[in-house]
């Protein structure tokens, strides 16, 4: 193939990277999230203690995070098909793209904000702060360049999950890859991809250590 024709092909590749990452990302945050805040909550000395429900909650995370993506990728179609209609493509891509990833993301939200000093949050109870207030203005707050950091280090996974979403018809740059550079020897192709990966990895993670830097100086 000659690089008029492979420049096309890598730039639907870039969109459709950009957009499986970009919206699993987003769940992904608000997922790990909200995860990685219950489990701190409900951790013993936490806000709200409940043991039976934060030993759940680590059994589904861990679970999570011990199965390989590309065996969660064929264990899950039948979810997938029934979320999206579909098990091929970006939009089918995103969901396990997202089931794989919050689990990952909420171990380090809750590292994070058990990282915030607890001086600062009983100062906050003392003050009458509600739960919600504390979450939201003393332990989110303070957390945020970890909450970043961590962020950025599960978008650069996500691009790494996306390009074996290729190997079931996923889209995107792993599509590519598989289609051109492996079942069809194109070496080009292959090489490209692989350069356009590593450039969109190294952008991800020099935006977010920028900001994480901007929010611990704040």
């Amino acid at each position: 193939m000659t690089w008029s024709e492979i420049g096309p092909l890598l730039w639907t590749g870039v969109q459709e990277t950009a957009y499986m990452v970009g919206a699993a990302a987003v769940f992904t945050a608000l997922g790990g999230v909200l995860v990685g805040v219950l489990l701190v909550l409900t951790d013993r000395g936490g806000l709200l203690p409940l043991r039976p429900v934060n030993a759940l909650l680590g059994l589904v995370v861990n679970v999570g995070r011990s199965l390989p993506f590309i065996i969660l990728l064929v264990a899950i179609i039948p979810f997938t098909r029934a979320l999206v209609g579909t098990t091929i493509g970006t939009e089918a891509a995103i969901v396990p793209l997202t089931v794989g990833a919050i689990p990952f993301y909420a171990r380090i939200v809750e590292t994070a904000l058990r990282e915030v000093d607890r001086d600062v949050i009983a100062a906050a109870r003392a003050m009458g702060a509600s739960r919600t207030q504390i979450v939201r203005k003393v332990l989110l707050r303070e957390a945020r360049p970890g909450l970043v950091a961590g962020f950025t280090i599960t978008v650069v996974a996500l691009v790494g999950y996306s390009a074996m979403a290729g190997v079931v018809g996923g889209g995107g740059l792993g599509d590519l890859a598989i289609r051109y550079g492996y079942q069809r020897f194109e070496n080009e192709v292959m090489i490209a991809t692989v350069v356009v990966l590593v450039v969109f990895v190294q952008l991800v993670q020099m935006l977010g250590d920028l900001v994480a830097r901007r929010l611990s100086h704040k």
